[in-house]
């Protein structure tokens, strides 16, 4: 049996996805820009909390569709600090694995995952449980979606984006999401 190439593309080495697939594969991490030479040599591609955009030359040169791990529930809170956002904006919250198209976080959804919180929670809790909220997520259905049996899904209604740049200056991670 070949073994799979993985490539990560996550600043996460710690995450339990990076565990996951080294336990199933050979797994190569990259924080920075990826770039086209590397793409033959994996199998799959993941991003996870990866902070450079994907070039539509990468998305059409890769083996098989970029897989992304997204802590919103698409099509709402697309782009960054998607936490922050589903609270400002009271939008659904939690997290969508979905492959990677030529939009930011656009692309066809292959399972969501609703989440729920505490009213003692704040910023900082709530994004440490949808990290874990997505990984158990992604580790739990990486195979079934590897091997076709979770078929993927066009988004449906218009959601919302951020930049960075929206994000207002001082935000308090600490601050009680009941506060926000």
């Amino acid at each position: 049996m070949t073994e799979f190439k993985f490539l990560l593309l996550s600043e996460y080495e710690s995450s339990s996805v990076y565990k996951y697939l080294s336990s199933i594969g050979s797994t190569k991490l990259m924080s920075g820009k990826i770039e086209s030479k590397y793409l033959s040599q994996f199998d799959w591609i993941i991003s996870y909390g990866y902070k450079h955009i994907i070039q539509k030359e990468i998305i059409q040169a890769v083996k098989n569709p970029i897989i992304n791990l997204h802590i919103s529930y698409l099509p709402f809170n697309r782009g960054a600090h998607p936490n922050y956002w589903s609270f400002k904006e009271q939008s659904p919250k939690g997290v969508t694995i979905h492959f990677i198209d030529e939009g930011i976080d656009t692309g066809p959804i292959l399972i969501q995952k609703k989440s729920k919180f505490e009213p003692f929670d704040t910023l900082n809790s709530t994004y440490l449980k949808l990290k874990e909220d997505i990984e158990t997520l992604f580790c739990e259905n990486f195979m079934r979606i590897i091997g076709g049996e979770i078929k993927p899904k066009k988004q449906i209604g218009k959601g919302s984006f951020h930049l960075k740049s929206d994000l207002p200056k001082g935000v308090n991670w600490n601050i009680n999401i009941n506060k926000i």
